[in-house]
């Protein structure tokens, strides 16, 4: 296992961009399957205690994700993501906003840009998301930053186990 995998979050409140760089002690294929198939994506992708569901995922250009982070209440708060860029192990772009429960979108949303990339069996994930809105960036990012942080050690603890089987 390699130790000191980079982790970097930065916020620009100016340009309404978050930056994230993660580095995980895993294949690039494992990692990208990590991101692109919702029966691995559902479970990293949420908090704890909370949980992801996805309704459907149809990892295409102009296909789309449709999801819902579950409380242990049972409360689910729905997004929708459509995809509107893909380059197979390397780079794919979506748009994400909130939806209720029939898929109608809370707008403004945010834009985002994940790119893969590995060296020497680490593989290295920049993220970049543009919201198009400084008021929603403000109004989600205290929560956001925390629920990403937490999502990211859960993916880096299930490529772990994933890793050896």
């Amino acid at each position: 296992m390699t130790n000191n995998l980079l982790f970097d979050f930065t916020v620009d409140k100016a340009a309404k961009t978050v930056f994230i760089t993660r580095e995980f002690d895993a294949d690039l294929s494992l990692v990208w399957d990590a991101f692109t198939k919702a029966e691995i994506l559902d479970q990293w992708v949420a908090p704890k205690p909370m949980s992801s569901k996805t309704k459907y995922m149809d990892f295409k250009v102009g296909g789309k994700r449709f999801y819902a982070m579950v409380s242990p209440e049972g409360q689910e708060r729905w997004a929708i993501q459509e995809y509107t860029s893909i380059t197979a192990k390397t780079n794919f772009k979506m748009y994400n906003a909130f939806a209720d429960k029939n898929e109608n979108p809370e707008l403004p949303g945010s834009e985002w840009d994940h790119t893969f990339s590995e060296q020497k069996g680490t593989t290295k994930v920049r993220i970049t998301i543009y919201n198009e809105s400084l008021e929603r960036l403000e109004r989600i990012l205290d929560g956001f930053t925390q629920g990403m942080k937490m999502a990211l050690n859960n993916l880096e603890n299930l490529l772990a186990t994933l890793s050896k089987k």
